[in-house]
């Protein structure tokens, strides 16, 4: 088990562990408090919706700004400065709900300085698990930070519902902000080496730098392909999957279990990627993802339920691992330098998907039955995944060990080095 979590025993990576696991606490308990809390002021779901597009089209503009950023300043810094832009965003948000001020436009705005600060933070962070975690660690670590979030994710609505219900939404905020605060404190205590800074270019170039990075990589390319088809299955889950839950079975009730089961299987799915390590991490990565249009079938048919349950809980299996041998595969076959700017490229792919599958799937289910729906979008997002299995390059890339990852991050840092000095030199 201490071989498990041997991550831990690392100073900078046990500070970063904290400080995220702790955010994440906060971050689990405002999904709840926030519906909760505009239905209390307007009752509106479309104002609900207006709010939760505030919060997601900032994130989704300034992701690649983010990705930039964080490759060019310490990532460290990015993400304190924006952990600290948000714990005062949900402080504001808290003091009007406390005080009963609390409007529409309050939502929109604390949404949108939120989102635009989570796309600073979330390349900066990517880039940043490897700074702190000696190389033959990296997938443990990965799996640690995903094990806890899981762990959140889970438990977080439940505390969110009884707190709201006790005592309104709005000292959820303040709990919120304190785990900013928090994580800015612990990220503040990591013990990094001194850092090179980059030759100066223009925004763009490096932006184009960045893509040059995607695109020189094939089984990059491919790969982020694959995910975005796959990400349909998930999108139509979410939208198909409750209505079918509804008409076949036993409604909230049974739609409870089923999150709850991906709750549970993100939690073994997080245990899991601690031990497994397969040699060949991109074809593991897209065998074990191939359970969402698995599940898509599955529900399709609608199965007893005990069989559906268990279709969900090894689709949360398969995602969490899939998570961490990706994030592991990109950090450790990218340049350090670049990691943040392939990230956000990673991540637009995905925000972007998402809420087009969501989009496309209630019309679909419409029009051709909840059933044939689910049957489409699993062909849609099956397909590409099997292919990308069949793509040279994905096959080729083997996992690295303890030495060779350091080997190579060594290599990457002293090709990176001459640039940085020569800049400084200049300046």
């Amino acid at each position: 088990m201490f071989e498990r979590l041997g991550p831990l025993r690392e100073s900078n990576f046990r500070r970063l562990w904290v400080g995220q696991t702790t955010s994440a606490g906060g971050d689990a308990l405002t999904g709840v408090a926030l519906t909760f809390a505009v239905l209390s002021v307007s009752g509106s779901a479309a104002d609900l919706g207006f709010v939760l597009t505030a919060f997601m089209l900032p994130r989704v503009v300034f992701l690649l700004v983010g990705g930039v950023w964080a490759d060019r300043l310490p990532r460290r810094l990015i993400m304190i400065a924006a952990d600290l832009v948000r714990a005062a965003t949900q402080l504001a948000l808290a003091v009007a709900l406390l005080s009963g001020s609390a409007s529409l436009p309050i939502f929109v705005a604390t949404a949108a300085i939120s989102g635009a600060a989570g796309a600073f933070f979330v390349p900066a962070a990517t880039g940043l698990v490897p700074q702190t975690i000696s190389p033959g660690l990296l997938q443990q670590a990965n799996a640690l930070l995903n094990l806890s979030q899981s762990t959140a994710f889970m438990v977080g609505p439940i505390v969110a519902g009884l707190v709201v219900a006790a005592v309104g939404a709005g000292w959820v905020f303040v709990v919120d902000s304190v785990t900013f605060i928090v994580s800015a404190l612990f990220l503040g205590r990591l013990r990094l080496g001194a850092f090179a800074s980059p030759p100066r270019k223009s925004f763009v170039a490096d932006l184009a730098d960045g893509w040059r990075e995607v695109v020189g990589r094939r089984w990059l390319v491919a790969s982020l392909g694959a995910f975005a088809f796959g990400n349909l299955a998930f999108a139509s889950f979410f939208v198909i999957a409750p209505v079918v839950v509804d008409r076949s079975f036993n409604g909230a009730a049974d739609w409870g279990l089923l999150m709850g089961g991906l709750g549970f299987g993100g939690l073994a799915g997080g245990a899991l990627a601690l031990r497994w390590k397969p040699g060949r991490p991109l074809l593991a990565t897209f065998g074990v993802l191939l359970a969402a249009p698995l599940t898509l079938v599955v529900l399709a048919t609608t199965p007893p339920f005990a069989i559906l349950l268990a279709g969900i809980v090894l689709l949360a299996i398969g995602t969490a691992v899939a998570n961490t041998l990706w994030h592991t595969t990109v950090q450790q076959q990218v340049p350090p330098a670049s990691i943040s700017r392939v990230s956000s490229y990673d991540w637009m792919v995905s925000l972007l998907i998402f809420p087009a599958g969501s989009a496309l799937a209630g019309p679909l289910a419409d029009g051709l039955g909840a059933g044939s729906a689910l049957l489409v979008f699993a062909a849609l997002a099956g397909v590409p995944l099997v292919a990308v299995l069949l793509v040279p390059s994905v096959r080729a890339i083997r996992r690295k060990d303890g030495a060779a990852a350091a080997a190579d991050e060594a290599r990457d840092v002293a090709q990176d080095q001459p640039e940085a000095e020569a800049e400084a030199a200049v300046a």
